[in-house]
């Protein structure tokens, strides 16, 4: 049984991502990376619970918080507001972004596969239907895979960066993951909200149109817009007259 370090968010996808690696036989080792966004407590709360019903036993979490520091994105910067309702199709990149993110968790994945000699990296980036992230493509993992070969010492396995979800739609990602018995119900994908997810984050929004098209309700609590606008309408049958 081969070894596969997994990149895992605690998100839909890369979950899935982890169950298709179990799936295919691999022993798994968890890699969990924070770095200053928004609901890092809540990912990690999810990360931990994927782990668990997946029965991954090695994990290792790491925080590169410069990346806040460096700012340039809405996740880690909080003066940055977060876009709403946008269409999902619209075009250029949107603001919730975080400049080399991807990069910087695949390089730190390869280094742990060194230690451990594995031979794959599994990470769940999807460029058919996501928000349009430059380093969610395909050439991207290709040219960073080259890479990480030309840095390893020659008695080193040269890890494959595996993507499985890339050109999936969301609700092919949904039905492969029912399909696995993936626990979804644990996972979080909102990138402003950790009590119930906010509903309207482009995260949010690709979500939702994944499991609407998948023909499944979403099993995550969602914010409802119905319920926001009946406490206002409540503060404002209570507030004072002046």
């Amino acid at each position: 049984m081969s070894l596969a370090i997994v990149v895992l968010s605690g998100g839909m996808d890369s979950c899935v991502t982890a169950a298709l690696a179990k799936a295919a036989g691999h022993e798994l080792a968890a890699l969990h990376v924070s770095y200053g966004q928004r609901t890092a407590a809540r990912e990690r709360q999810a990360f931990e619970a994927v782990c668990d019903a997946l029965d991954i036993r090695r994990r290792q979490v790491v925080d590169i918080g410069y990346l806040r520091a460096f700012g340039g994105s809405a996740l880690t910067d909080a003066r940055v507001p977060l876009a709403e309702n946008e269409d999902g199709d619209r075009p250029g990149v949107p603001n919730s972004y975080v400049p080399q993110r991807n990069g910087n968790l695949l390089l730190i994945a390869a280094a742990w596969a060194e230690v451990l000699r594995a031979e794959s990296i599994w990470c769940g980036v999807v460029e058919e239907d996501s928000s349009g992230y430059p380093d969610c493509r395909r050439s991207f993992c290709d040219a960073l895979e080259r890479a990480i070969a030309e840095g390893n010492p020659d008695d080193a396995p040269d890890p494959r960066l595996v993507t499985p979800l890339i050109a999936l739609s969301k609700a092919q990602i949904v039905t492969r993951g029912l399909a696995l018995r993936a626990p979804l119900e644990l996972t979080w994908s909102c990138y402003q909200s950790e009590a119930e997810a906010c509903g309207v984050c482009d995260s949010c929004r690709l979500r939702l149109r994944g499991f609407q098209q998948a023909g499944v309700p979403d099993p995550i609590p969602y914010r409802r817009p119905e319920r926001a606008c009946r406490k206002r309408r409540a503060s404002t049958r209570q507030a004072p007259s002046t």
